[in-house]
């Protein structure tokens, strides 16, 4: 029987234009597919933004396998600077150009693709769920977390999850991601008093008091790392006050800092630990501090065993290379779906990803489906 073909289903994809959030068609092509193939498909739209759950198989079995992944992308960027068409998929020196073409439409596409033939030449004793998003590159609010509230609604489970993330540095096979840092962002207001440059006795400028807080929290070492996890990081990302006169102390300053933590800290401990510094700093230089706090992901870690062993196993098969196992990198949706299953990410080489020309090696779309395929048969034999 034909078999379902990644890279042409990953141009395709790329061909619908679905910045975040809209969908662009990347859903309702994938639905038609799954559909075809015998998956049963839910949209579980929320809000503004779209989201699909396919299943093929029983529902509640007790051996169900499930992908993760999402179809919406980042803007474009510079479009003139493009020297493909961002939504063209054309090819070029073995590689296919194209918005979302690493990230990921090619994930979604190989593991689409595996699942499909997968179910249709040996059909398995158990179930197979594909959970895609449209809003996995925005603020995530209704994307997969709207995928497992349906799936708690309904009654549906999956044993354990593989997100479809671009995982690898540089070469095809080098990295499993087994866990991911948590991220918060701080944002602090210092109030002082505003006067005249030539008399700051008269005033009580936050510039000061902000500088003295900036330095002491990107000064601050938060740890010396943990068994999976590198070191936490804080940075600096912005200081303002909007002020254009070159004689005036100004009356509020701003600044906002992001923390990528391990799992030695909390957004909890790291909120606790800003505001007893903001509160040291207000209180050294009477003014007024206040602080915003937004936890986007807290960090999480599935510890080796039998899922990373088997997508190792089956990466080292493909690709003649042992992954390491990591934690390195940003968020992903892997932090709602912790929640859910153990999960482990594995996808292709995120060199390009965001970029302007962003591509993906053709070869690697087929390899990544093969891969996928392999951890299929494994699972359920």
């Amino acid at each position: 029987m034909p078999q379902t073909d990644p890279a042409r289903l990953t141009a395709d994809l790329i061909r619908c234009p679905s910045v975040t959030p809209e969908e662009g068609g990347a859903l309702v092509l994938l639905e038609k597919l799954l559909s075809e193939a015998g998956f049963q498909c839910t949209r579980t739209d929320r809000g503004n933004v779209s989201n699909l759950f396919a299943r093929w198989g029983a529902k509640g079995h007790a051996k169900t396998f499930g992908f993760n992944g999402h179809t919406d992308v980042v803007p474009l960027g510079d479009k003139a600077a493009w020297t493909m068409p961002p939504f063209g998929a054309e090819e070029k020196d073995g590689f296919m150009y194209g918005r979302g073409s690493t990230d990921m439409k090619s994930g979604v596409a190989a593991f689409a693709a595996a699942a499909i033939d997968f179910v249709k030449d040996t059909p398995p004793d158990g179930a197979i769920i594909l959970t895609i998003t449209g809003d996995e590159e925005g603020d995530a609010v209704d994307g997969t977390t709207a995928l497992l509230d349906y799936m708690e609604r309904t009654g549906e489970q999956m044993s354990v999850c593989l997100v479809g993330e671009p995982t690898c540095p540089d070469e095809m096979g080098e990295m499993i991601k087994i866990g991911r840092r948590g991220s918060l962002t701080a944002w602090f207001t210092v109030t002082g008093v505003q006067g005249h440059s030539a008399y700051p006795h008269r005033a009580n400028n936050p510039l000061n008091a902000m500088v003295r807080l900036m330095d002491r929290l990107a000064s601050h070492k938060l740890d010396q790392g943990t068994d999976h996890f590198d070191a936490s990081t804080l940075a600096v990302v912005t200081i303002d006050t909007g002020n254009p006169a070159t004689n005036v102390i100004p009356t509020q300053a701003a600044s906002t800092v992001n923390i990528r933590f391990n799992d030695s800290h909390s957004g909890a401990s790291l909120t606790e630990w800003l505001q007893g510094e903001a509160g040291k700093v207000a209180a050294e230089f009477g003014v007024e501090i206040g602080i915003d706090v937004q936890v986007s992901g807290e960090s999480f870690i599935t510890p080796p065993g039998a899922l990373s062993d088997l997508v190792s196993a089956s990466v080292e098969a493909e690709t003649g290379r042992k992954p390491e196992l990591s934690t390195t990198g940003g968020t992903s949706d892997a932090r709602f779906v912790k929640n859910h299953c153990p999960v482990v990410e594995f996808g292709l080489v995120g060199k390009t990803m965001h970029q302007v020309d962003e591509r993906v090696e053709v070869a690697q779309i087929h390899q990544l489906k093969s891969i996928y395929t392999r951890i299929l048969q494994d699972y359920f034999a």
